[in-house]
């Protein structure tokens, strides 16, 4: 990078380090550390669930999902607008009139202690390990551009953040928030006009579209069904019936059940607050992500008019281009030639659209696809030998896609803002997800049952250490990240391996009054283990297993109940 590149990124980082130590002065106890004193307005609220949700992996993976995949997984969204309605409605009066710090107190008061205490350990253990790949993120961007380890990278990105984290608590996490939000969505809307800026003379925002949508990288809608079979495949990730079904169990799970975003709007100053906030995400966020996205599919049409690496990843395609050579060459010889005749048809196509000449449309279109195909051949070989040679741990360079872009086209001064923005989206996640791993493990776990009053200071003292160990934790986790290919694919797994069960047990304690704790405790351990099974076996697309989960403890409360003289 250029030297004002490094003094705008070092100049953002501090500024919102500072920022954030500056805000989060002053705390006297358990409520200002965890939840900001419930006092947060409705936008703050807003920007902090946003924030919450769109980490870094949301900036640098979405595009590059969207190069290799297309735009179908903005249906992933579909049903967050309906979860964010019956969030409002149920959930946010229950969790406010009881005053509670973490969503899972209720469920003591509700059922009993055993099953508030699995709940946490289910979130405590979700929430943990996906922070830990939340770090890895932006790791990848302090690796690429310094030619770091990216081990200490890892170190280093989750270090700086614990600073104002463990100093700031909720206050500094919801101020720091809204100013990185506004900054990250600035920077996203000039690094999509400069996408369109980069194409060739001649070549203009319509002519990308179509190249990208002949492409199949507009594929916003998709139905999930299998066009050879006929029926529909349940193991589609990205369809229109995952989106809206499984997507609506998610988001219900997610924005309902994950401390990590109950803290966020916990912290509003009312109900209205509270729920304004959490509305306004429901009706801005497919917006927002189909944007992104749109970004991804855009890159990939600049990339049919000019050339593209084999490999996204600078560091492991240098290293692999030091270790075989002759391969490297060879390969690159064969991707010069079908780039030369991808740009050859995407350019026929442009001046046949510009000339209406949409009879030889068609034939050129197919053409491209072929030569698409191809290509697409040579950098799974080239990917493949990057990993079967150990010259990176990383299985794709999904993740690098858009980070190639920032590195090799933006002018000097918005290379260091791109790659600023995409550490502060981090932060304003992690940070987050930090305070609401505290206040569960911290509330839920240690002071469980503690007889002995704690000053507020006590509390505070042991609500900091909890964030700190925490960190310590996501940064190991992060050091283990390397090999989960799409990291906004990675975490959304793994967030529904056991968002369902806790929506269960929470959808069990609201509509089901006569279910006690011990049948909705044994239905959650149960359906936990057939989510992994079913998980393990590969035959649904894991947004499936939200609504299975959440459907299951339902129904082996029904059936466990009858059996137990007191549930």
């Amino acid at each position: 990078m250029s030297t004002p590149d490094w003094l705008i990124l070092l100049f953002t980082l501090a500024i919102i380090i500072a920022y954030g130590v500056y805000k989060g002065r002053k705390q006297d106890g358990v409520n200002s550390y965890l939840l900001a004193d419930r006092q947060m307005p409705w936008y703050v609220v807003l920007l902090g669930v946003m924030a919450t949700q769109a980490s870094a992996i949301t900036f640098l993976s979405a595009p590059g999902q969207a190069y290799t995949d297309g735009m179908r997984f903005v249906q992933y969204y579909f049903g967050l607008p309906i979860a964010m309605v019956v969030i409002s409605v149920t959930f946010i009066p229950i969790f406010r009139k009881l005053n509670v710090i973490t969503a899972y107190e209720y469920l003591e008061q509700r059922f009993d202690r055993k099953t508030r205490l699995l709940t946490a350990f289910l979130f405590l253990l979700s929430r943990g390990l996906s922070t830990g790949i939340s770090i890895y993120a932006p790791a990848i961007i302090l690796s690429s551009i310094l030619g770091w380890n990216i081990y200490l990278a890892n170190i280093i990105t989750g270090g700086l953040l614990i600073i104002y984290t463990f100093t700031g608590g909720a206050k500094a996490i919801a101020h720091t928030q809204k100013l990185q939000f506004l900054i990250i969505l600035s920077a996203m809307a000039i690094a999509g006009y400069l996408v369109v800026d980069k194409l060739p003379e001649g070549v203009g925002l319509s002519d990308a579209l179509f190249i990208a949508g002949k492409s199949g990288k507009l594929n916003v809608i998709t139905s999930g069904i299998d066009l050879d079979k006929g029926l529909f495949d349940w193991q589609d990730k990205y369809n229109i019936w995952s989106g809206i079904i499984g997507g609506f169990f998610l988001a219900l799970s997610y924005f309902g059940t994950d401390q990590s975003q109950v803290g966020r709007y916990l912290s509003g100053k009312d109900d209205k607050e509270s729920k304004m906030g959490l509305l306004m995400n429901g009706i801005v966020k497919i917006p927002m992500q189909f944007m992104i996205l749109l970004i991804g599919a855009l890159l990939f049409a600049l990339y049919s008019f000019q050339p593209a690496p084999l490999n996204f990843n600078d560091g492991a395609y240098e290293r692999l281009k030091k270790g075989e050579p002759a391969y490297v060459s060879a390969m690159e010889e064969k991707s010069q030639r079908l780039q030369q005749e991808q740009q050859r048809i995407v350019n026929s196509i442009t001046i046949y659209r510009k000339n209406g000449f949409e009879a030889a449309i068609p034939s050129e279109v197919g053409n491209l696809k072929n030569t698409q195909k191809q290509l697409a051949s040579l950098r799974t070989e080239v990917q493949e030998k990057i990993v079967d040679g150990k010259y990176s741990a990383d299985e794709s360079d999904t993740n690098y896609i858009f980070l190639y872009f920032v590195k090799h086209t933006l002018p000097k001064g918005l290379v260091g803002l791109l790659f600023a923005v995409i550490i502060l989206a981090s932060w304003g996640s992690i940070s987050a997800a930090l305070n609401s791993l505290a206040s569960s493990s911290m509330m839920d776990i240690q002071l469980l049952g503690n007889k002995k009053v704690l000053s507020e200071k006590k509390q505070l003292s042991i609500g900091r250490m909890h964030t700190l160990l925490w960190g310590i934790f996501c940064i190991g986790v992060a050091m283990f990240a390397t090999k989960m290919g799409s990291l906004i694919e990675a975490v959304n797994i793994l967030g529904s391996l056991f968002y369902g069960t806790i929506l269960g047990i929470f959808l069990v304690a609201f509509y089901m009054k006569k279910v006690k704790g011990e049948a909705v405790f044994i239905a959650a351990i149960f359906t936990e283990a057939c989510i992994i099974g079913i998980y393990l076996a590969n035959i649904i697309s894991f947004l499936w297993l939200n609504v299975i989960g959440a459907l299951l403890v339902i129904i082996f409360s029904i059936i466990i109940k009858p059996f137990l003289r007191k549930a």
